[in-house]
């Protein structure tokens, strides 16, 4: 083989790496499902298991090819999905540069939000969440008296943050932006020795901020981790949905997944995952779990 053939070869194998992630049919010719993962509050445990691990596991049974978890983090994981980096600017979102795809699907938790559906195909919600505002057990804060209305109750919460610093994690679900805390003179302090969202408690018990924001999935795992040594002040967000996260360009790849959510609903296996996984989850959320299409 000549030294041009070789070097023709290997920009085409180099270009392809940095095209969209395959669809559907793509990827059972190729015979490999690649699920892109962050290990986070027990859907990816890094252990080899997960509740999005699993259920993933069964969807490429589902659809005839081999599982492969792609371990990412909340900062690249779109980047690793699409091959570009989403930037914000407001409101809006553009794509830049060229990167190696190295998945075909995200499922890791990942939160339903305005500006990532402006990149992304989200599934089917696969799970519930909320944002929360967690103070150490010694703060002077104490939980929020719930009323008959959750907005009142996110306003009463974001009240009582006040001058007080706000540990928090850009490009994630606790990304201030979403939540209108941004501009309201509030102490931020940005986390950002890792994307690791299970950081941010040890954190906030070592005094690096006086608050910090957590997710229920979270939260209810840091509750029993880190018992009398944080306490939950009251909620952030409305009620969120987690789902599968897919290129734009794998439209089948989403419905075949969502065909595949509904099986497992009805089959009894979705219940299993939930109670393996976040056992006591359901009296967060009753009517997200008495749903089952």
């Amino acid at each position: 083989m000549n030294l041009i053939l070789k070097l023709a070869l290997c920009l085409g194998l180099w270009s392809g790496n940095l095209a969209s992630a395959a669809d559907l049919k793509e990827i059972q010719a190729r015979g490999e499902l690649r699920h892109l993962g962050i290990p986070y509050a027990n859907f990816v445990t890094g252990s080899g298991d997960g509740f999005d691990v699993e259920l993933v596991q069964g969807f490429a049974k589902h659809i005839g090819v081999r599982y492969s978890l792609v371990v990412s983090d909340f900062y690249n994981v779109i980047r690793d999905l699409l091959g570009k980096d989403p930037v914000r600017k407001g409101d809006e979102v553009s794509l830049t540069g060229n990167y190696p795809v190295k998945g075909d699907m995200i499922a890791t938790g990942f939160t339903v939000l305005p500006w990532r559906e402006a990149v992304l195909l989200y599934s089917k919600p696969t799970f519930p969440s909320q944002v929360l505002l967690v103070a150490r057990h010694d703060s002077k804060l104490q939980p929020i008296k719930e009323s008959k209305s959750l907005a009142q109750d996110i306003a009463s919460t974001k009240a009582l943050i006040g001058k007080q610093s706000l540990l928090v994690m850009e490009r994630t679900c606790l990304d201030p932006s979403n939540y209108g805390l941004r501009a309201s003179g509030i102490d931020l302090k940005a986390y950002n020795r890792s994307s690791n969202l299970s950081e941010m408690v040890p954190a906030l018990i070592n005094k690096e901020a006086e608050l910090t924001l957590l997710d229920v999935p979270d939260a209810i795992i840091d509750l029993k981790k880190w018992a009398g040594k944080i306490k939950v002040i009251g909620p952030i967000s409305e009620y969120q949905d987690l789902a599968a996260a897919f290129p734009k360009d794998a439209p089948e790849l989403r419905k075949e997944f969502n065909t595949y959510l509904q099986q497992i609903k009805a089959d009894g296996t979705y219940d299993r995952l939930v109670d393996k996984y976040y056992p006591g989850i359901r009296r967060y959320f009753p009517d997200f779990f008495s749903r089952r299409n």
